[in-house]
């Protein structure tokens, strides 16, 4: 009997369903599909894998997990394109058994996934798989599965969720909480009382948004005249009572991005086309205007201010009340109105697991960069001469030579303050 195309196969819509996202996706596309209880899928092994530039250096191999995950993701496809509505279930993997490792999986392989259903009882779901490379077969594996329900929205009688609107499987919406016409908002994410949420918004899953927070209004942009502009919100923010949060404007691209992981203390304020990475910190009343790009793992102090089109880099601590008119450099501790470096973040590095050794090395260039009255130029040059073996100096040069408004270098001196480089 011939095998059963399946073109149709909407994998990307189905791969939502399962907990891995992207960029962890493993499967391209579907070539067969069997609903009695068999599904073929490919995906294409590029040397532009993330997970080779670690797994190894100058060696890169596929790790085994990966191709277990691959599998699990195949059959996952399989299991909830049988399902009357995959929108409201996840799969999630409890047990592999029998697993074999026959050859390594490297840049350019092309693997064939394919799947075969066991046994099927209740919601579990026993699955035999093979990964093969050619003729050649790379690994096998029987695993099961468990197909788990997700709760419906829960919406408060007095809150208003336009038609248009898509909510996710477990969302609560609280009282009197209005959410607009083009708003998709993702699994189990909660919006308290009295939340607004409008415009082309897009909220990932597990986000809470607490009472009276505005998230996708009009950007308040003179120039902005209703064009269709949007705002993507990452996954596990909290975003406290009054927050404002705005899509972006024609003029900035367009769009207004937030990672996850973050928090927005009361009264924060996010303008148009920001750019926010994962795991930031914004205290009470921080403010970005317009254009403004915040790195992972930055934290900005209460009722601090930050300039249009600055930067504020990865792992900085911008202190309470600071005025940053310049970017604010990687690792720093900057504080004050207009704005100086204090040192090292020294606190934040050593929380995040930051080794003695690189927060030396981040030290020593930071007493280049601010002590050794060298111009930024000079200091630059002499730090790349010196040729650091640490990412982290080397993220310093490229962050001041990628800097537009300038990079904040001034240095607190007690009683003095040194010239602004």
């Amino acid at each position: 009997m011939e095998p059963a195309a399946a073109p149709a196969i909407d994998v990307a819509g189905l791969v939502r369903q399962i907990p891995t996202q992207y960029p962890f996706v493993l499967v391209d596309r579907v070539v067969e599909h069997d609903p009695g209880g068999r599904l073929v899928a490919i995906k294409n092994v590029t040397g532009s894998e993330e997970f080779f530039e670690g797994h190894f250096p100058g060696a890169p191999v596929m790790p085994g997990v990966l191709l277990m995950e691959s599998l699990a993701q195949a059959a996952g496809i399989w299991l909830l394109n049988n399902a009357p509505d995959p929108r409201g279930l996840e799969v999630h993997v409890v047990g592999i058994d029998q697993a074999k490792f026959r050859r390594p999986v490297l840049p350019g392989d092309q693997l064939r996934l394919e799947i075969t259903v066991l046994r099927r009882r209740g919601p579990l779901c026993r699955i035999r798989g093979d990964v093969k490379s050619g003729e050649n077969r790379v690994a096998e594996a029987n695993l099961l599965l468990r197909v788990a329900s997700l709760e419906p929205p829960d919406v408060d009688p007095t809150a208003r969720v336009a038609p248009g609107a898509v909510l996710g499987p477990g969302v609560q919406v609280g009282p009197y909480a209005v959410v607009g016409p083009r708003v998709r908002i993702g699994a189990r994410t909660i919006l308290a009382s009295h939340v607004v949420v409008d415009g082309d918004t897009e909220l990932g899953a597990d986000n809470h948004l607490y009472p009276f927070c505005s998230v996708g209004l009009a950007p308040q942009d003179k120039k902005y005249h209703g064009e269709h502009t949007r705002l993507v919100i990452g996954d596990r923010n909290a975003v406290r009572e009054f927050v404002t949060i705005q899509p972006g404007t024609a003029g900035g691209g367009g769009l207004t991005r937030i990672g996850s992981d973050n928090l927005f203390m009361a009264y924060a304020h996010v303008a148009h086309d920001c750019l926010v990475g994962d795991h930031t910190i914004f205290a009470n009343g921080a403010t970005l205007a317009g254009h403004v790009e915040v790195a992972d793992w930055a934290t900005i102090g209460a009722y601090s201010g930050v300039h249009q089109f600055c930067r504020v880099g990865t792992h900085s601590f911008v202190g309470g009340y600071t005025v940053a008119t310049k970017d604010v450099l990687p690792y720093s501790k900057t504080v004050g109105n207009r704005a100086c470096i204090y040192g090292v973040n020294t606190i934040g590095l050593t929380r995040r697991g930051f080794p003695a050794e690189t927060i030396a090395a981040i030290r020593r260039a930071f007493r280049v960069l601010v002590q050794s009255r060298l111009n930024t130029s000079e200091a630059v040059a002499r730090l790349e001469a010196e040729g650091s073996p640490h990412p982290e100096v080397l993220g310093l040069v490229e962050f001041i030579r990628g800097a537009r408004r300038g990079v904040i270098l001034k240095r607190h001196i007690r009683h003095r303050v040194s010239e602004e480089a």
